[in-house]
């Protein structure tokens, strides 16, 4: 790198306050000297660092492109550790005589590595998972074997789902089903008396506690799952008359995903472990808190209570929970139970990487040629030229109102066909250069009225994955992720911009970016180099992402590529191809087959009419069924 390419006014601390890594990264991500964005994993026992762009490098060298989605089973691990020491350490330090039992909740990703690796790393904390359907209960029985961990069964149950749920449990899991409906207690003990085994049962409470979360609608005494207290005795009742309430074994509550706040998260516990001291008073056996999800994860780097960030840290978190817990079952005098937490976002987040290459820049700010600049500039015109020439701050309201009114001059010209189509690209042109020249003084004065700061033309960066593929949220919720380069970090980025995808859709973007803690509408980045591939990164997508997303424009899944660290070399691990135009193809009921055949009938008419030549032909069929076997996503000599 030459030296032309730093800035003296710029260094590695710059780009670490400017994208926020320090905030939002929790100690797995940093940024080398040489501007390299870096994986903290294990090399073995020890820890270490891996560039991003090196394991980019590593695996086109190995033939897969980009779009890539990259998962570090390293982070997957931490975060389970994480978790567990935090309540572990919160049950030594209040001489909390229960235990801690985590579960995984399968839908936050279902990836069949993700499941096996959760059960893995999970073992020695006798870690769980939590299913609402059958698929999910089917792929957790095959993993989950350990009879001292939990399988938590919520959701619909039919007789199906709840025969499999009995019969692991004489196998000698610990699989509970959780009522989520009045219902199914009938059912339950039916199928129970038939097959002669005793279940292990659970119900859901709505708690009236809410929270501010994008789920709040999923907690509270609206929610669609879970039953209110009159339900809940109803259940007892039914229970007492059937000689079964030794069976109710665990409540259960749900607050919502990403509660980013810790009062929220208090209040609700308190609530419901008076529920869970209650039914103990009605006869249950009961034993087990069963917390729920909610814990979040701190997005935006703000650690506040913002829908994309938390006011608390895992420890906080665990440690209120035990203290809420005790201190009621204290005042109750009753045995403190077994916690467990369905957290599946703070686990499976940080463990997914999406990284994309940008294909191309539209910059509105380019400018007109010279050549096309009109000979005799209509008179509006050579107005909005002074308006350049004298700007200043102390005229920046005149200039910004001359500069509309004489704008708005020649498009109400052009519209009656007095001034040409060069003449209007010129005022376009000189538009948005005074509007950025007005923008940026404005950003330097203490009180300038908010239209003069807004108006912004950005680049737009064109990168080459799908937004509904990879981050569903994004568009759907507005969900913040982390984005930023993962090269070049040593340079000043120098260009505004906003990231497009290739899907031709207006949605297909993300224009919401953390950039010096600040929400803002840009991202800075680099400009791009001749025959340098320019590569984004979008971090803690390993939660609900490929769970999400769908196939518009008929672009599927990306390559998938799990790295570690060995002898200080870096591992790739598992290697998965994305989904090939076949595969999207048969997904939406095509028979590629079949396309091939009627394509084929259309280059032979051709031959037939003259138009194209056989060996012609030839040439143009092997290129159709070479793309039907090719990638999804945009090919170049360099991905």
């Amino acid at each position: 790198m030459s030296d032309s390419d730093t800035s003296p006014n710029w260094s590695i601390s710059h780009a670490k306050k400017l994208y926020g890594v320090d905030a939002w990264a929790s100690d797995f991500f940093s940024i080398a000297d040489n501007g390299d964005l870096r994986v903290h994993l294990k090399d073995g026992e020890k820890p270490s660092f891996a560039s991003l762009p090196a394991i980019v490098d590593g695996i086109r060298e190995r033939g897969l492109a980009t779009p890539l989605l990259l998962r570090f089973h390293d982070l997957l691990a931490a975060q389970i550790r994480r978790l567990n020491n935090a309540f572990n350490t919160a049950i030594k330090d209040t001489g909390y005589l229960g235990n801690y039992r985590g579960v995984y909740p399968v839908k936050v990703n279902q990836q069949q590595q993700v499941i096996e690796e959760v059960t893995e790393f999970g073992a020695q904390y006798h870690y769980g998972l939590e299913v609402g359907s059958k698929p999910e209960l089917l792929a957790a029985l095959a993993y989950m074997h350990d009879p001292e961990a939990f399988i938590i069964c919520n959701g619909y149950k039919d007789q199906e789902f709840i025969d499999l749920a009995l019969q692991s449990l004489k196998m000698g899991l610990q699989t509970v089903l959780v009522i989520e409906m009045p219902s199914e207690l009938e059912l339950i003990l039916e199928r129970s008396a038939v097959l002669g085994i005793e279940p292990m049962l659970g119900i859901r409470a709505k708690l009236s506690t809410c929270n501010n979360s994008h789920w709040s609608h999923s907690s509270g005494e609206n929610s669609v799952f879970g039953l209110t207290t009159n339900q809940i005795l109803n259940a007892v009742d039914t229970l007492k008359k059937h000689d079964k309430l030794h069976f109710l074994r665990l409540l259960h509550y749900h607050q919502g995903s990403q509660v980013p706040d810790i009062r929220a998260i208090r209040d609700a516990a308190t609530e419901a472990i008076r529920i869970y001291t209650e039914l103990i008073r009605e006869g249950a056996t009961m034993g087990i808190l069963d917390i729920g999800g909610g814990l979040g994860i701190d997005y935006d780097g703000s650690r506040s209570n913002s829908h994309s960030s938390r006011n608390y840290g895992i420890e906080e978190y665990a440690a209120d929970i035990v203290d809420v817990t005790k201190t009621v079952c204290d005042e109750a005098m009753l045995p403190h139970p077994t916690i467990i937490s369905e957290s599946g976002r703070a686990i499976s987040a940080y463990y997914s990487v999406l990284i994309f290459n940008i294909l191309d820049v539209n910059s509105p700010s380019s400018g007109i040629s010279p050549q096309s600049i009109p000979e005799k500039p209509h008179p509006h015109l050579l107005k909005l030229s002074e308006v350049e020439n004298y700007l200043t701050p102390e005229n920046i309201q005149e200039c910004y109102n001359d500069t509309l009114f004489f704008r708005n001059e020649i498009l109400s010209l052009f519209r009656h066909g007095n001034v040409s189509l060069r003449e209007r690209a010129y005022c376009n042109s000189l538009f948005i250069r005074i509007m950025t020249k007005i923008s940026n003084i404005a950003e330097t004065m203490d009180h300038v009225p908010d239209e003069l700061a807004k108006n912004k033309f950005l680049d737009v960066y064109y990168g080459n994955f799908s937004i509904f593929q990879s981050l569903p949220d994004s568009w759907a919720i507005d969900q913040l992720f982390p984005v930023m380069p993962i090269h070049r970090l040593n340079e000043e980025p120098t260009a505004k911009a906003t990231l497009a995808d290739i899907t031709c859709d207006c949605d297909g973007r993300i224009d919401n970016f953390i950039i010096n803690g600040e929400n803002q509408k840009y991202i800075p980045l680099h400009p791009l180099k001749n025959n340098e591939d320019y590569l984004v990164g979008v971090f803690l997508v390993g939660a609900y992402q490929e769970t999400l997303g769908d196939l518009h424009n008929l672009l599927g899944d990306t390559n998938v590529v799990s790295v570690g660290l060995k002898n200080g070399n870096i591992q790739y691990l598992r290697e998965l191809a994305g989904d090939t135009i076949a595969d999207v193809l048969s997904y939406v009921e095509y028979d590629t087959k079949n396309l091939v055949e009627r394509f084929r009938q259309l280059a032979e008419r051709s031959v037939e009419e003259g138009k194209i030549t056989p060996s012609q032909r030839r040439e143009i069929m092997d290129s159709f069924r070479e793309s039907i076997d090719g990638y999804t996503y945009f090919e170049s000599p360099n991905n």
